[in-house]
């Protein structure tokens, strides 16, 4: 899966665990953050719930899944036995962390947008801590961003940037923060492109090109088409812990919103959209309901079956995803394949 804007799962953010035991007299990481103000982000919320709501079908946009409890839920759908984007893609980082960053030239600028919980960050950074000067981090969950400089202070990076914020205004921030003389690496890992429609993702690979510069590059993390039985169980364990994660954010509507959404009164479906080479998640009402949220002054009525498309995740072939960069005007791209977890990452580099 992949979670974020407007949708992510592997994601725009990870859980909040506990923060990783330090090592030894290991100075604290810059922790700088740039922060919106809680009343801009409840605004923003309230008016992008209305907007949403009032399309045909209904949607919400996920990015709003990754409060502190919908990240937690995140970080379990991780770890469940069918949902193997996460491990499968900690494996390639493992594997070829060397091969991926031996291109680029020294130093080395990270900037990881939808960080999460920093997991897959910390694998590539610990292969050579001290290349890094500055490693900046983008999401829109604070818990997610308090874990992730915790991870990167355990091993040892002293200078880090957050960034509480999307993936196009994280993007830009990190690109004024860039130290001089030194090359960038943007990684969008986690298949977050998936989160895109077609165009969509076009546009945002379009975007991150436009701010990198000769000598840096893009490390992609894209989920490849599988059968539909594995893409429905990902998307709909037997555990229901996707299921949770979907009604959290009705729950969360409620809690910040004054939403009066009955939890109970919705299903998680998930569904696969062979034509468009995508997952669907839905929220689907049980019964006739009228639902009420008071910060956004909105009332709306929900037949039995109606649905609220939460999600979308586009899945790739690997020859695809080469295309895209080469569209959005990168130079040759690299890949390495989990072949039978059906998950590829691609380094796109900018052409000299």
């Amino acid at each position: 899966m992949a979670r974020t804007l407007p949708g992510s799962r592997g994601g725009p953010a990870g859980g909040a665990p506990a923060a990783p035991a330090r090592r030894g007299a290991v100075a604290r990481p810059t922790a700088l953050m740039s922060v919106p103000t809680e009343a801009m982000l409840r605004d923003a919320f309230a008016a992008d719930v209305t907007e949403y709501l009032r399309r045909t079908p209904r949607q919400l946009p996920s990015k709003y899944f990754y409060d502190e409890l919908g990240s937690s839920l995140f970080e379990a759908i991780g770890r469940l036995p069918w949902y193997r984007i996460t491990r499968a893609e900690s494996a390639l980082l493992a594997r070829h962390a060397r091969e991926i960053l031996r291109p680029l030239p020294h130093p080395v600028s990270l900037a990881e947008l939808g960080c999460g919980s920093g997991e897959k960050l910390a694998i590539l950074v610990s292969s050579a801590v001290d290349r890094f000067p500055l490693i900046q981090l983008v999401d829109v969950s604070p818990a997610a961003l308090d874990t992730a400089r915790y991870r990167l202070e355990a091993l040892g990076v002293r200078a880090s940037l957050a960034h509480r914020a999307t993936y196009e205004d994280g993007l830009e921030r990190a690109a004024r923060h860039r130290p001089a003389g030194a090359s960038l690496l943007v990684l969008f890992l986690g298949s977050n492109i998936g989160n895109f429609d077609p165009p969509m993702a076009r546009d945002l690979l379009a975007r991150i090109r436009r701010v990198l510069r000769r000598g840096d590059a893009l490390l992609l993390g894209s989920d490849l088409v599988k059968p539909e039985r594995e893409l429905l169980l990902a998307y709909d364990d037997p555990l229901q812990v996707t299921a949770a994660f979907n009604r959290n954010l009705l729950r969360r509507i409620n809690d910040e919103l004054g939403g009066t959404f009955d939890l109970q009164g919705f299903a998680h479906r998930a569904t696969w959209n062979a034509g468009a080479r995508r997952v669907e998640m839905h929220l689907v009402s049980r019964l006739r309901q009228h639902v009420r949220i008071a910060a956004a002054g909105f009332e709306l009525t929900f037949e039995p079956d109606e649905t609220i498309w939460t999600e979308s995740s586009y899945k790739y072939e690997p020859s695809q995803v080469l295309e895209e960069g080469l569209a959005a005007g990168f130079g040759r791209g690299e890949q390495w394949i989990d072949r039978s977890a059906r998950f590829v990452l691609t380094r796109f580099s900018v052409p000299v």
